[in-house]
């Protein structure tokens, strides 16, 4: 970079360069051996080269690691303290309560902690999907976008739609963080990609207005304009699929401008955005046609990853979602790309599924077993191609009577359902209540349903055999079922060492708070109270064994196995892990030192002491 080229954050802060973030970035860089120019642009690309090796390191279990590492730090640095809520939320909770017809005149200190616990977790949700999706290879910025985007983010709350702007946000903000527009932000990330490339386009009067503005108001604007623009013949579905090839830059430019101004909300609406993928893969784009019959509205998009696996497919609803009227016409062309395509049959045969419940639901007509236990989620995870959930679960989950929905998934009466020890008897058939240590011992094994809350907290209980397997015979099976191991956990398997016999062993999950410590816990602590009261750690061969035989674990759901740690190479210790995410099934690590803390909604597995 030439050096009159001024970089777009020392443009918007002159003082970023000598902050002491910047300062100590640089001060580590050059005891590493790196000289660095004392200048703001290298200055500044010093600390931004740290940042990328701590948050978008390219080894991915590094990245997640260290990610879950800082997690916590961020979450104490933004989100609302308990002793920050202000009363005039839980005034507005009353308010909302008498407009409902319900009598409040106050609302007991048990129901505010929680809704405190409810708008925290809102807020931490909100917080990962934005650290999430930047540490994602979707978003595909240079490392400074991205912590330009971050710092000003974590200042903002929701953005008022009727106002066209974003709220500040304090200490005593309860509301989430922002929603994730991607088409503005890839607008924006093209704009100073301009700028960074050459200054001197900040003498075009457009380019020079545009990047004047703060973040929050120029990201309003954009976003505004987006929701403005309206999609024409929105019932025509005839049109074609256009491909844009790998590594065409005549092709890129095009892609930008098919889709510029249509609203699609994709991020490769962004000139710097499409062309940065289009060197990744080839791009398809099924447009349809306006009113003269030309092709000219984008509606589907297929972004592969080089020219032969698929790296997305998205569409135009909310979050990027299919439109279920453009369903056939996506299934038609991913039969093109043969077994590629396998991952995206799942998410295709839900969204019909989807739309088959929706339609019965808005004709008053009875649901099945089947597509209860679909819609519930209780066996696997309902898959779209949008970056968040369909809108029509919990559209149609609203206006459902859990209660009953679950007689007719356990195919039993009421009285067949346990809500606490007492009840329990010969005729019981599912349990749904309280979960600890002392309950579990309880509890029948012919029981098959157990969960603390129905649907969404499914209790886990399973008697498997450990076989004589050794390290390599795992890490062969999981791969060949499709099941995803790193590399990292590789490592920490080859150190298990070979059981001499089978054996088999009962396993049995609870959560932290569930074991005594609802604001959470060290490792040690765990170990301690869950030798209090009746379990044991489990051997490490428990981790592998859950993963190949517990292949309908919920989606979304996250053991810590409790054993001994192993330490890897460089003598740090960890546990294995088993995980249901984004319909891939893991075994994992976690940390495993004794003063590692984890939260009162963790849940490790246990064996249960005979």
């Amino acid at each position: 970079m030439e050096s009159f080229n001024k970089h777009p954050l020392h443009l918007k802060n002159p003082e970023l360069q000598t902050s002491p973030e910047v300062k100590n970035a640089v001060i580590r860089n050059e005891r590493d051996g790196e000289k660095i120019k004392d200048n703001p642009t290298d200055r500044i690309e010093s600390y931004m080269d740290r940042l990328e090796n701590v948050f978008l390191n390219e080894d991915e279990s590094i990245r997640k690691r260290n990610l879950e590492v800082y997690r916590d730090k961020i979450y104490d640095k933004l989100i609302i303290k308990k002793e920050n809520f202000p009363e005039s939320y839980f005034e507005l909770q009353k308010k909302i309560a008498r407009e409902r017809g319900e009598q409040v005149d106050e609302i007991p200190q048990s129901v505010r902690d929680q809704m405190i616990e409810i708008s925290i977790a809102d807020q931490k949700a909100s917080l990962d999907s934005w650290m999430n999706y930047l540490t994602s290879e979707d978003a595909v910025y240079p490392t400074w976008f991205k912590y330009y985007v971050w710092k000003n983010i974590t200042k903002l709350s929701q953005f008022d739609k009727e106002r066209g702007e974003f709220k500040k946000r304090t200490d005593t903000t309860v509301a989430p963080f922002p929603d994730i527009y991607r088409e503005p932000l890839a607008q924006i990330a093209d704009l100073y990609e301009k700028v960074k490339e050459d200054n001197k386009t900040l003498k075009d009067e457009e380019i020079k207005e545009a990047f004047s503005k703060k973040f929050p108001s120029l990201y309003a604007e954009l976003i505004q304009k987006s929701m403005e623009q309206s999609m024409e013949n929105r019932e025509q579905i005839e049109g074609e699929w256009t491909k844009y090839n790998q590594g065409n830059n005549s092709d890129a430019s095009k892609l930008f401008e098919s889709l510029e101004g249509r609203g699609t909300g994709w991020c490769t609406a962004g000139k710097s955005t499409a062309e940065t993928q289009i060197k990744q893969g080839d791009f398809y784009v099924y447009y349809t046609k306006n009113a003269n019959g030309e092709p000219t509205q984008p509606r589907l998009a297929i972004r592969m990853n080089g020219t032969n696996k698929i790296g997305e497919v998205r569409g135009v609803l909310p979050h990027q979602n299919i439109e279920p009227i453009m369903q056939e016409t996506l299934d038609t062309k991913l039969v093109e790309f043969g077994s590629e395509a396998d991952s995206y049959k799942k998410k295709s045969n839900d969204m019909k599924q989807l739309t088959i419940i929706d339609e019965k639901v808005k004709e008053n007509k009875e649901l099945n077993k089947k597509e209860l236990i679909f819609l519930y989620q209780t066996e696997n995870k309902i898959e779209s191609f949008g970056y968040d959930t369909d809108p029509r679960i919990q559209e149609i989950l609203s206006t459902r009577d859990k209660n009953e929905d679950a007689l007719v998934i356990f195919e039993c009466t009421k009285e067949e359902i346990a809500t606490n020890i007492s009840e329990i008897n010969e005729n019981t058939k599912a349990y749904i209540g309280a979960w600890t240590p002392t309950i579990a011992k309880q509890i029948p094994e012919n029981i098959n349903h157990l969960y603390e809350s129905f649907p969404d907290n499914k209790i886990f209980r399973k008697t498997i055999e450990l076989s004589t397997k050794k390290p390599e015979q795992y890490t062969k099976e999981i791969t060949d079922k499709g099941m995803q191991i790193t590399d990292y956990t590789k490592d920490l398997l080859s150190k298990v060492e070979t059981l001499k016999n089978n054996e088999n062993i009962n396993l049995v999950s609870f959560s932290v708070a569930s074991l005594g410590f609802p604001n959470g816990a060290t490792l040690q602590e765990i170990y301690n109270k869950a030798n209090e009261l009746g379990l044991d750690l489990c051997p490490p061969q428990v981790g592998p064994e859950i993963r190949l035989s517990y292949t309908d674990q919920p989606n979304g759901d996250y053991l810590v196995i409790a054993m001994n740690s192993i330490a890897d190479r460089d003598g740090n210790p960890f546990l294995f892990s088993v995980s249901h995410s984004d319909s891939e099934l893991y075994l994992s690590h976690n940390y495993g030192e004794p003063d590692s803390k984890y939260l009162s909604y963790s849940r490790f597995v246990f064996s249960l002491r005979k």
